[in-house]
């Protein structure tokens, strides 16, 4: 595995210039494969590339949906599953928690904060009795916003209520923000955030969070990946933490920091000094 530089990451122009140092590439998907509507694109050329290289490729969302629900999801977008070895959710490793482990810890009666169109998935298959009132729920299960014009003040008192009565929260998307292309949305990390500044517990699934990164390596059957993502406290904490090396994309989640009018050095400069960890490259968008 080639180590992170301590200086400022690599410029990368495509994943062509270090595809041969790593067996294994974990993708982001919103913001890096697709923008929540349709691939970049890039997208389809690079994944084909990847496997015509023979590649390893997973991809890895913190998505609140169990990876059958994204599969289609893809495949409807054109990418289909011939383009990737296989696909981790924060969605799938929630319900799967659910299943094995919270439930019996926590009881089966949940207040799911989220949409129940988009996210039912979360919860389909599981012996979960959904309740709207704080004072009949054992658990919250927040998958996000139920609106996606929905602002974080609408749900603070929701979260207060539950915080009083000491509900656990399962958080299913770690992702505080996302662009559903050019519209900013609060993810569930932003209510889950709020949720322990008010002293409530939560616990996470999904990026940063280590959980999913090892079954992604797992799966792989290597250690040499590249990972590649838009969100720095997500893909790149994640794949830092984790020990492998990453590329931030960087006309996602952080595209004003890197605008035409700051592509210079000492910007990105000042935009890392912010952190304590850093991506090993940044490129402009997933690209071969």
């Amino acid at each position: 595995m080639m180590p992170a530089t301590a200086a400022a990451p690599k410029k990368l122009s495509g994943l062509s210039e270090v595809a041969v140092f790593y067996d294994g590439f974990i993708l982001d998907l919103w913001g890096v494969v697709h923008d929540g509507v349709a691939p970049f694109p890039e997208t389809l050329p690079t994944l084909a590339a990847l496997k015509k290289l023979k590649k390893k490729v997973w991809l890895l969302s913190n998505a609140p949906r169990r990876a059958f629900v994204i599969a289609a999801k893809l495949d409807a977008m054109g990418i289909t599953p011939d383009m990737y070895g296989g696909l981790v959710t924060s969605g799938e490793a929630s319900w799967q928690a659910m299943r094995d482990a919270l439930l019996g810890r926590w009881g089966n009666r949940c207040l799911h904060i989220g949409s129940p169109e988009r996210d039912h998935s979360l919860y389909d298959g599981l012996e979960i009795e959904l309740v709207t009132d704080p004072a009949r729920a054992d658990f919250v299960l927040n998958s996000g916003v139920q609106d996606f014009a929905d602002d974080l003040d609408i749900y603070m008192p929701l979260l207060e209520d539950c915080c009083d009565r000491k509900l656990p929260m399962l958080c299913a998307n770690p992702d505080k923000i996302v662009h559903v292309q050019e519209q900013l949305v609060v993810c569930a990390g932003a209510l889950a955030e709020a949720y322990a500044a008010l002293g409530g517990d939560v616990v996470y699934y999904g990026k940063p969070h280590r959980n999913v990164y090892s079954r992604c390596v797992k799966e792989m059957g290597t250690s040499k990946i590249l990972a590649v993502g838009d969100g720095m406290q997500t893909d790149i904490a994640g794949a830092t933490g984790f020990g492998l090396d990453s590329v931030l994309v960087t006309s996602g989640i952080h595209r004003d920091a890197f605008s035409a009018a700051q592509t210079g050095s000492a910007q990105h400069n000042d935009f890392f000094a912010g952190y304590l960890f850093k991506p090993s490259y940044v490129m402009d968008s997933l690209c071969w």
